[in-house]
């Protein structure tokens, strides 16, 4: 899954980041299913966090929902000056490593 959040303010904006620190480490630590979970300033834009989020499987997702974490992170999204979210899930379901074992950049992937 993927998201880009907008805020009011950079100052808004690093305040999420920093409030939800703990939960993104919690999701990581305790729910199964979780590789990754990540909100991260874009060091692009001022007022954006992009999202990064990598679950085993649907059913991860979706008991992820239903998870305090998740409910956490609404309640701090709902202290901050946060204005607009656009999520978008992808399904994958190949995946390679994009250097070879001696870090020499591939020219050809998914053969």
């Amino acid at each position: 899954m993927a998201a880009k959040l907008t805020f009011t303010s950079q100052k808004e904006r690093d305040r999420m980041v920093s409030l939800s620190t703990p939960v993104q480490q919690a999701t990581r630590d305790n729910e199964p299913g979780c590789h990754a979970y990540c909100f991260s300033a874009d060091p692009c834009d001022p007022l954006a966090v992009q999202v990064y989020e990598l679950w085993e499987d649907s059913a991860s997702l979706v008991a992820h929902f239903e998870h305090d974490n998740y409910h956490a992170m609404l309640e701090i999204s709902s202290q901050v000056g946060f204005v607009e979210s656009v999520n978008r899930a992808y399904l994958t379901d190949r995946n390679e490593p994009v250097y070879g074992p001696d870090f020499e950049k591939k020219t050809l992937f998914f053969k």
